[in-house]
């Protein structure tokens, strides 16, 4: 049956109250490995609407890593790195991607994206204020789709291809 309240929630077998010890910690990021940065930042900026917040290359370990996050006020982001490092890491739902350099130039996908056997990681999702506007754009702008919002029986989300083949979720919090 599905838990319909907080109580019904606490009663999940599994679930503890949460320990005081953990009150102020934050989910802070998920990390995608890319293949192609140039097309990765293109479609997590332009059509998603993320800001690149920080960029840090380990030139010795041949890896970049790119730090994004959806933010109202541009303005509110620290200009100095270390000011901004310390406030990206107090930020909630960053998205990591990161680039082992070179991957770029291999042929065919380099990563699994989760979604076929063996599965495991599934998506990520962002929350819009209209999912029919937000799709109408997404097909405007040639993204690819795994799930329109009239496929199969749940009508309220969409599902969307990243360039590595992720899944992003596309929901919007009222009902349609």
């Amino acid at each position: 049956m599905t838990a319909q309240t907080l109580a019904d929630l606490a009663r999940v077998p599994g679930v503890a109250p949460r320990d005081a010890a953990t009150r102020d910690f934050v989910f802070n990021h998920t990390m995608l490995r890319i293949k192609d940065p140039v097309a990765s930042l293109d479609f997590y900026t332009r059509v998603l609407g993320f800001t690149l917040v920080r960029k840090v290359d380990f030139e010795q370990a041949k890896f970049s890593l790119f730090f994004l996050v959806l933010v109202d006020e541009a303005g509110d982001i620290p200009d100095a790195d270390e000011a901004r490092r310390e406030w990206l890491a107090r930020q909630r739902g960053v998205l990591e991607l990161t680039h082992n350099h070179g991957t770029e130039s291999q042929d065919g996908p380099v990563y699994h994206d989760g979604n076929s056997d063996p599965r495991g990681f599934g998506h990520i999702c962002v929350s819009v204020p209209d999912v029919q506007a937000a799709c109408a754009r997404f097909e405007a702008l040639g993204v690819p789709f795994q799930k329109r919002l009239s496929d199969g029986s749940m009508k309220s989300l969409a599902f969307i291809k990243d360039p590595d083949g992720y899944w992003v979720e596309i929901i919007q919090p009222t009902a349609l």
